[in-house]
């Protein structure tokens, strides 16, 4: 029960979790808006405006900024972690979204069968934009200072 007491005091693991869960809310309610029908999927989805990875990791390495310094080892860590992740999220997982979505036309093209990658289809929206990023960033940033 005390390791679970700990967990939840903890103020940096709670900002990430916090700047995870916020943007994923944000998202699903400007899907909602956009579209005006709700898409479950939002809710624990990856792509999408804000990036949900970039909130949870900037959230972190301000968190671990306000508690160990600029200066110390946990924030190098966890700053070349967050730009790890935000760069994987624009770069490569963006790219194979881009892909998933011409595979996903030529196969609808080409086949006017019934195959199961027509019925179900890649997942399109996997990466981010630089702007969706940045929305992260801004979240993860803001949530980590109110709570720290």
């Amino acid at each position: 029960m005390l390791v679970i007491a700990h967990i939840f005091h903890n103020k940096i693991l709670m900002s990430a979790v916090l700047g995870w869960i916020s943007a994923q809310i944000i998202k699903t309610i400007l899907t909602l808006i956009i579209t005006k029908k709700f898409d479950a999927e939002r809710i624990l989805g990856a792509g999408g405006m804000p990036s949900a990875h970039s909130a949870m990791v900037s959230a972190l390495f301000v968190g671990v900024m306000q508690s160990c310094g600029a200066g110390s080892p946990e924030f190098a860590l966890a700053f070349v972690f967050a730009a790890v992740v935000m760069y994987d999220a624009m770069g490569v997982r963006r790219a194979a979204g881009e892909q998933a979505r011409v595979i996903n036309r030529l196969v609808e093209i080409t086949e006017k069968g019934g195959s199961e990658v027509t019925e179900k289809g890649l997942k399109e929206s996997l990466g981010h934009t630089p702007m969706e990023v940045l929305a992260g960033i801004m979240l993860g940033i803001l949530i980590a200072l109110v709570i720290g």
